[in-house]
């Protein structure tokens, strides 16, 4: 499945920085407003020790780990939505993707601009989502037209995607984002299925300096106090740090993050939690030709998981033959797991298990 975050923030709080160290693809990063013109693209790994762990019993040619594509536009500023600064043709890139990495500047640093003059995180967040929330008070005045029509004649369809679009204006016109309102189950579907900007989840990136790296400065208690109103994450990241430590190799990584006291990049944290906000978990397939993670959406059955593989492993799903990552590192092979009775053959309704390795048996 191709996952996508948009990463997303004032000019200058460190977005491309952000992205240079995910990606190493490069993005131009100043000092100065809307240096990013395009929306530069890259493609993440999501750390997970599993993989090592399958490895460390499976011989195999190559290791592959799930994968988020990352999207950074230009900064936004106050006027967005309305054109100002390089205007709203950024946030159609930002309908485009799952979910929202909003960056929040949490340091005080004199040399690098901030266009509102001064630090203030909630300020920014707020700024930022008055821009979006307007953007998708735009978008639903346009559904309202397109729909006013077909509901009066009767199609049931346009009837409810207009009545949605009527409450969703509501909401909007309250500057609440989508994700905040009050929905049935029903309604979320119809809301997701509309694309709308202030309906995805959200991940508050706090890019602090490296004095503010274990997390306990006020600037950073404020964000965490805000996201926890709306039940949104929090992941720590030092831009300048993690853009050091990509130049790094394995070795000097380990021991700079340990002068830092840390276990591991926060940009590592970063991709797992954008991961876990888009509410995927990981299989793993694991044989002589390669070890793979494969992301699949939490409460899906074996035959839906095989598809994310190959549309015909669904289509033509007879079994799929389980075990799990413990289970293996406790009988060395799959021949010791068939000896143990530790080998599972699951059937079509079998709710697939974060963590599971399977292997898929199916007609052509």
């Amino acid at each position: 499945m191709a996952l996508q975050a948009g990463i997303v923030g004032l000019p200058n709080v460190g977005k491309s920085t952000i992205f240079n160290a995910l990606t190493a693809a490069g993005a131009e990063s100043a000092n100065y407003p809307f240096c990013t013109i395009e929306p530069n693209t890259g493609i993440v790994p999501v750390p997970d020790p599993r993989l090592k762990q399958i490895h460390s019993k499976i011989a195999t040619d190559r290791v592959l780990p799930a994968t988020v594509e990352i999207v950074d536009i230009a900064g936004l500023v106050k006027g967005a939505s309305k054109g100002e600064g390089l205007g709203n043709q950024f946030l159609g890139h930002i309908r485009a993707t799952d979910a929202i990495l909003h960056v929040v500047r949490c340091f005080d640093d004199g040399d690098i601009i901030h266009v509102e003059g001064s630090v203030d995180p909630i300020r920014d967040i707020e700024t930022i989502d008055f821009e979006l929330v307007m953007a998708d008070a735009e978008s639903v005045d346009k559904r309202l037209k397109r729909y006013a029509k077909p509901a009066k004649s009767g199609d049931k369809e346009a009837k409810a995607q207009y009545e949605l679009a009527e409450k969703m204006k509501l909401v909007l016109e309250e500057g609440v984002p989508l994700r905040r309102g009050e929905w049935t189950e029903d309604e979320w579907e119809l809301v997701l299925g509309a694309q709308m900007i202030t309906s995805k989840p959200v991940m508050y990136v706090c890019n602090v300096d490296e004095e503010g790296i274990t997390g306990e400065g006020d600037l950073v208690a404020k964000v965490r106090e805000h996201a926890a109103g709306e039940g949104s994450g929090v992941v720590l990241i030092c831009a300048q740090v993690e853009a050091e430590i990509s130049e790094m190799d394995e070795e000097d990584q380990t021991e700079f993050l340990a002068d830092l006291g840390l276990e591991e990049p926060g940009l590592a944290r970063l991709a797992r939690e954008t991961y876990t906000l888009l509410g995927m978990e990981t299989y793993f397939t694991a044989g002589e030709k390669e070890i793979r993670a494969w992301t699949y959406r939490k409460g899906w059955k074996a035959p839906k998981c095989a598809g994310v593989i190959h549309g015909d492993f669904e289509r033509g799903f007879i079994r799929a033959e389980v075990y799990t990552i413990a289970a293996l590192l406790e009988h060395d092979n799959e021949a010791g797991l068939k000896s143990a009775g530790k080998l599972r053959v699951e059937g079509k309704d079998y709710v697939v298990q974060d963590g599971d390795v399977m292997h898929f048996r199916f007609n052509v």
